[in-house]
């Protein structure tokens, strides 16, 4: 049995890995990268894994860091089945297209100019069509049903409280007569979320997946985000600006009108400050959420009973079309628009800020997780000048944060969670978080819990042997290479050194460190 990491491995997005047991060989997720331009370089890059010898693929949820190059595999020949929940294959059906949407616009944009520069255009990784084409492969099950998925390979999925239908992914693996049990924790929500349900609980496991993006951090104002809210919205108001709110179209999204609401309810909500969905996914998300009510966990049904529901509000406005959108760049204050990417990496919400960021009156307020690299990241690490559109803007607004409405277990919860396994399992996996994360909670794990833990590198492969000890004999992948690996590890060293580069000649700039720049760039210029 082997599991090879293909993504989200020492970075946050493109999660992806591949196990081989038996003969089989199948992948949990497919996810697209996302963050700096060396990271996102490999959306462009061929699959290290043949699309067509995967037998099927297991998708945790549909966050597009998960799912976004699932149409791309497709295209490439995968034929086999996409197993996920019911709700996961609904918000799939417009979250594909609208990436792939996405891609289209902005290379047609990027190609107009590429065009007038007398260079060479470039193609989308995939398109609209690919991604509907690929939609047919979906095959939903219910949480908590063994399935049989093919001899010596049964599944399990598992409410995973991240968002909605989003799993946990419990495999029973058999080789040669030995089992393994591997959990793999997806994205884990954290606790009493609206809408959501708290992650379920896991009893036991040979080897655990697991997810790390706070692992070195507690949320803050978990208790009191609704009044944080209530004071950031007054202030922005008082100002006569705008409420810039960059949100994932799916949860996060919901969650801030679940929150709008009940201030509304208790009259803490001006009726006379306009609320925009401006993201035609988040507003077909919305309906999905809807329409799936029987999810929904305990209080925000109590909720629903009395007759509020958390996701109507009578100052709401849907943005649908892009006149509708370009018509709210010509608001000038009391407004509070909410609208996609989360990361602010592409879609309108690149626009709001490219009208808002140079004032002083309005405020960008960042309530999920941002990417190293991303211009949400840059943004929240205090950059003054940033580029939108290849123009550049001065950021004057007011920037902040509530991470109370993140949608990932924080450090505590990832313990928790780890903590309530039965046995001890054999090794856990850290993956989905950044290094600094990672390193913090390993040794977190390491101390409290004496559980071997290994945080792989990109494109790292282990040996998984039921009879073995917690020692079992890692192979990374490096160790059991091809000449061809030795060169996929070698363009992984070239992008990790390019991302240091690229970091430091950020940092460099914003310092005014210009001597010290040109004096790193002759010593790597020595090199060469």
């Amino acid at each position: 049995m082997k599991i090879k990491f293909l993504g989200a491995a020492r970075t946050v997005t493109g999660s992806m890995h591949v196990l081989e047991c038996g003969g089989h060989r199948f992948a949990l997720d497919c996810g697209l990268f996302q963050g700096s331009k060396e990271i996102k370089e490999r959306n462009y890059q061929d699959f290290k894994v043949d699309p067509k010898a995967l037998e099927f693929i297991i998708l945790s949820h549909a966050h597009i860091d998960h799912s976004g190059l699932i149409p791309k595999l497709c295209k490439l020949g995968f034929k086999g089945p996409i197993y996920c929940s019911f709700a996961t294959a609904e918000l799939a059906r417009i979250m594909l297209p609208d990436s792939a949407y996405i891609q289209e616009a902005e290379v047609e944009r990027k190609n107009r100019k590429l065009k007038r520069a007398g260079k060479i255009t470039i193609e989308p990784i995939y398109t609209v069509d690919d991604a509907m084409n690929s939609l047919s492969q979906f095959r939903s099950v219910n949480y908590d049903e063994l399935i049989k998925l093919t001899d010596g390979i049964e599944m399990r999925l598992r409410d995973a409280g991240h968002i909605l239908g989003s799993s946990i992914v419990e495999l029973w693996l058999e080789e040669d007569g030995k089992k393994n049990k591997i959990v793999y924790s997806g994205d884990l929500g954290q606790e009493d979320q609206p809408f959501i349900k708290d992650p379920t609980f896991i009893e036991n496991a040979d080897y655990v997946i697991m997810e790390s993006t706070y692992g070195d951090r507690f949320h803050k104002d978990v208790l009191n985000r609704l009044e944080k809210l209530k004071i950031i919205i007054d202030e922005t108001m008082k100002k006569g600006g705008n409420l810039i709110v960059p949100a994932f179209a799916v949860e996060r999204t919901q969650d801030l009108l679940y929150d709008l609401n009940e201030l509304y309810v208790r009259g803490e909500l001006d009726k006379n400050i306009d609320v925009y969905i401006d993201s035609p996914l988040a507003i077909a998300a919305t309906e999905i959420f809807k329409q799936n009510s029987h999810l929904f966990d305990d209080e925000t049904m109590n909720f629903v009973n009395k007759g509020f529901h958390p996701l109507e509000l009578p100052n709401l406005k849907y943005s649908r079309s892009q006149e509708d959108s370009m018509q709210l760049n010509m608001v000038k204050g009391r407004t509070i628009i909410i609208s996609a990417s989360g990361m602010c990496e592409a879609g309108r919400i690149k626009h709001h800020l490219k009208h808002n960021l140079w004032r002083p009156e309005s405020t960008i307020l960042f309530v999920g997780y941002q990417a190293e690299g991303t211009l949400g990241r840059k943004i929240l690490d205090g950059e003054k000048i940033v580029t939108i559109h290849s123009e550049q803007v001065t950021v004057k607004a007011d920037i902040r944060q509530i991470e109370a409405y993140s949608s990932h277990a924080d450090q505590a919860g990832l313990m928790s969670w780890l903590k309530k396994y039965d046995g001890t399992p054999k090794k856990v996996f850290l993956v989905h978080g950044e290094e600094k994360a990672q390193q913090t909670l390993a040794e977190l794990i390491k101390k409290e819990m004496n559980l071997a833990t290994v945080i792989p590198q990109w494109l790292e492969e282990y040996q998984l042997d039921a009879d073995t000890t917690s020692e079992e004999k890692v192979l990374p992948f490096h160790l059991v290479s091809t000449a061809t690996n030795q060169a996929l590890e070698a363009e992984e060293l070239y992008l990790q050194l390019r991302m240091k580069l690229n970091r430091f000649y950020q940092e460099s700039i914003t310092g005014n460190k210009y001597a010290e720049l040109i004096e790193k760039l002759n010593k790597v210029s020595s090199y060469l």
